[in-house]
């Protein structure tokens, strides 16, 4: 089973990947898009899934901390949707609180410069949110 991560902000969309057996995520890609065309994203998500056989698709969903959803948790639930009618392919929400955070403290600690950080973190939160996706699934077993 092969899994796509995504991190939808309001002009990229964080890509990351599984290995072919769904335990490892890694960096794929960032796709770019003008501010909050979300939907100008889909036909290179679309590429990315038939290259990479992919079977299911994990997308950040962003709570509040108090668990409550937003506007910014609405939009991602709606993109979620359309990737699932226009892919025809199952889209998995995972809470993604902090996953942005994280990722900067990773390349914080790895002296990235402030210009790499700024290109590489929407990559890294997806590949936060398809670990912890793929690591909770694995502990359920």
């Amino acid at each position: 089973m092969r899994y796509l991560g995504l991190d939808l902000g309001t002009k990229t969309l964080g890509v990351s990947i599984s290995d072919r057996t769904g335990l490892i995520a890694s960096v794929y890609e960032v796709i770019r898009f003008a501010e909050n065309d979300y939907d100008s994203a889909l036909p290179r998500l679309k590429e990315i899934v038939e290259a990479e056989q992919v079977d299911k698709i994990v997308l950040g969903l962003p709570k509040h901390m108090n668990n409550d959803f937003g506007e910014k948790a609405s939009i991602a639930t709606e993109f979620g949707k359309k990737i699932s009618e226009f892919l025809g392919i199952e889209v998995i929400m995972q809470d993604e609180r902090r996953t942005t955070i994280e990722a900067t403290n990773y390349m914080l600690e790895a002296n990235v410069s402030r210009k790499k950080r700024k290109q590489k973190i929407d990559s890294l939160a997806a590949n936060i949110i398809l670990q912890t996706y793929l690591d909770r699934k694995r502990n359920e077993k």
